[in-house]
Formats: C-alpha cells, structure tokens, sequence
C-alpha cells in the first residue's frame, strides 16, 4: 500500500490522482491533502478521503473548513493552512509518495521540503524545476530518491530513456500540439482575445497552462525542466510541433534509432505510470492503433513565438534568468486574462524581466524566492504602465 501526500488536491492533476486512487483502493491510500482556496471540493474531498492532514490557503479557510466538518461529525482530521500548512502535508511521517501539483511557485517550498524528508515526488508543478531545479535536484541525488515526472511528455521521455543509457542519447524531443495560433498569422496576433487562447485543440487545463501552451511558453518551461530532470543542456532537448498529440515525446539514440511514447491523452496515464514506477500495472486507459490516421510533424516557429527562444535563453543563462522567466510569465499571462495586456504583449514583457535580471547561481530556496518577488515587482510595473497606456497607441 503506497500512501499518498497529494500538494494541489483540488486542481485538474490532484482530481486525476484521487480518481487513480479510487480505481486502486488496493494500491493506494490518501493521507495528506493540500487543497487551497476551494473550500467546498476541499470539504468533499476531506470527507470522502478521511486524510491525517489537510490544508488549506488561509486561516480563515480553515476555520471555516474546520466548523463544516465539525457539524458533519468529522473531528478527526488535522486541518491547517498556508505555506506551512503545505510543508505539513508535503513531509507528514506516513507519506511515501508526493504529488507536487500546485500550480506556480507556490508549490515550491513544500516540493523541495518532500524530496528533504525523504519522499518520493512526482512532479506535475514544472515552475518548481524551472526555478529551482538545480537546488531540488541536488536535494533529490542526496536523498537516493527519484523525481518522477507527471508532465505528459517527461513522463514520455522517462518512460522512453528506459530502453537504453543516457551516454546513449543524443537527444530528446518534447512535443508541442502547437496551441490554438498554430495556423494563425502573426499579423493577427494584436487581435487575439482571451477567449480565443483559451481555446486549446488538445488538452482541458488550467487557465495560466492553456495560455501557455497558446504563447509556447509551456514547451520552453518544458525544456528548462528536461534538462534538470535529464541532465542535459539545452541543445539536446528539442521541440517538435505535433498538432495530433498522439506521440507524448521521442528519445533519438546515437544509432539513429527513435522511441517514441504513444497513449491517451488522459492525465491518468502518468499519473499511474509515476505512482507505480518501476511496475506498471494494467488499467483501462487504453490506445486505439485503428484509430490512428496520421501522423504530422515540423519545427516551432521561434519569430511567431517568441516565448520559446526567451526559454531557451534562460536555460542556457540558468540561476535567477529561469526565475524571473516564471515570475514574469505568471505575472504576464494574469494580466492578459484580466485584460490588462495584449496576447503578444506578454513576451515583450517577460524579455525586459528576464533581461534586467542576473544570472547568478541560486544557493537557497530562500534565494529563489527574493528573486522571485522581484522579478514579480518589475512586471507588475510594466502591467501597470502597459495598461496605461490605450491600445491605439501600442499597435506598433
């Protein structure tokens, strides 16, 4: 029985973990939950899993959390809140395996704390590694524990790696659905709306990942993160365009010979895959080979898309660059969804963040963090001036 810390409960991965451990009652026990400011999924959650821990966002969550399990006759269940409340969840004693699934680097500290204690993680949080990923992965190597990755396509190219020896790679290649502008000119880009980037062809997510995926921001996060999971620079973790999303990720050898992962597009799939590792197990999340029609694949457009070229840049920069990447891109991508900044303001946005910040090398996750309001500040003040400003006058 492998017993289960879930950072994110309520949010698209941790619903997917807790409906994998429905589907395994055998395998899997839940004893600690963070689930943030949603408190009526955290009451259902609290009341179907009967966890040691829960915790919340703010004290007053808890309080009010803590009198609607009262009045349910649950007294039994310790329910905290904030940042520490997280760490609790994330290193509680009878956890064997976290789930780090909350999103932005509000997950960070209790990840990084996990792999501390001892646990093993599966990662689904990529900001944890593109802000800290040296630090966590130090941490992990330390440990003797594994950093499994729920990303649909690092978990492809861990899954892919186990068919020979990483002095046997020559690269790896992430793929990218492309977003909902693939096919859209860029002279078209000043017109986007809200609505229309929300729009992905593939996958259902999250707002902030769905933006994202549309600006390929998600994909350079995604090269960020592979070269710490992996180990590698960023010239040997390439992107591919692949709109069908069929093939999660490929591994090229230095034979020439290519693996490539296929499955569902079902966040299940890694999960189980992660939780269960080195095992695999059968389950019903099944492929359909006669479904298969096509395959299509080319390279990312870096001009149309220039999110991905700032990634690139920073995971060659490493230290505070991937930082400020990430703070400025939530930041950025926020304000777009508020309607304060254009679609292609945002990586004009996050390149003077990025820019203006040193590389240095991160000694702490205290560090991190520093840097991190930092870079947050800096953007925030160029929101503020951008949205300020009408966009007749920003069309250029």
């Amino acid at each position: 029985m492998k017993r289960i810390a879930i950072l994110g409960s309520t949010g698209s991965i941790g619903r997917s973990t807790l409906c994998v451990v429905e589907s395994f009652p055998d395998r899997f026990q839940v004893v600690t939950l963070a689930a943030g400011r949603n408190l009526d999924l955290a009451f259902e959650q609290a009341k179907r899993w009967r966890p040691r821990v829960i915790s919340v966002a703010a004290e007053s969550h808890a309080n009010n959390l803590r009198v609607r399990l009262n009045d349910s006759g649950i007294t039994d269940i310790e329910i905290t809140h904030g940042a520490t409340g997280t760490v609790r969840v994330a290193t509680h004693p009878e956890a064997d395996f976290v789930v780090s699934a909350i999103v932005g680097v509000a997950g960070l500290e209790a990840t990084y704390e996990a792999v501390r204690a001892g646990k093993s993680v599966g990662l689904a949080n990529k900001e944890c590694l593109v802000a800290a990923g040296e630090l966590i992965t130090a941490e992990a190597r330390r440990q003797g524990k594994p950093l499994l990755p729920i990303d649909s396509e690092h978990n492809a190219v861990h899954q892919c790696l186990r068919g020979g020896k990483m002095n046997e790679v020559r690269r790896i290649w992430l793929t990218a659905s492309g977003g909902p502008f693939l096919n859209t000119p860029k002279s078209k880009f000043a017109d986007i709306t809200v609505e229309q980037a929300l729009n992905h062809p593939t996958w259902k997510m999250g707002n902030r990942i769905t933006i994202d995926s549309a600006t390929l921001m998600n994909k350079g996060f995604e090269v960020i993160e592979a070269c710490r999971l992996f180990n590698l620079p960023p010239e040997q973790a390439a992107v591919i365009v692949h709109p069908q999303s069929t093939v999660h990720s490929l591994v090229e050898y230095v034979d020439g010979s290519i693996l490539a992962q296929l499955s569902v597009t079902d966040m299940r799939l890694p999960i189980l895959y992660a939780l269960t590792y080195p095992d695999r197990i059968p389950s019903d999340l099944n492929f359909s080979l006669s479904d298969l029609r096509h395959l299509d694949f080319c390279p990312p457009d870096m001009e149309k898309f220039p999110c991905l070229r700032l990634a690139y840049e920073a995971a060659a920069a490493g230290g505070g660059k991937t930082v400020a990447l990430n703070a400025a891109d939530e930041v950025a991508v926020s304000a777009f969804l508020d309607g304060n900044i254009r679609f292609m303001d945002i990586p004009v946005l996050i390149e003077e963040v990025v820019s203006e910040t040193s590389a240095g090398k991160m000694e702490s996750i205290k560090e991190v963090l520093r840097v991190d309001q930092q870079a947050r500040a800096s953007a925030r003040e160029r929101v503020a001036r951008l949205a300020g400003v009408p966009v007749a006058a920003r069309q250029n």
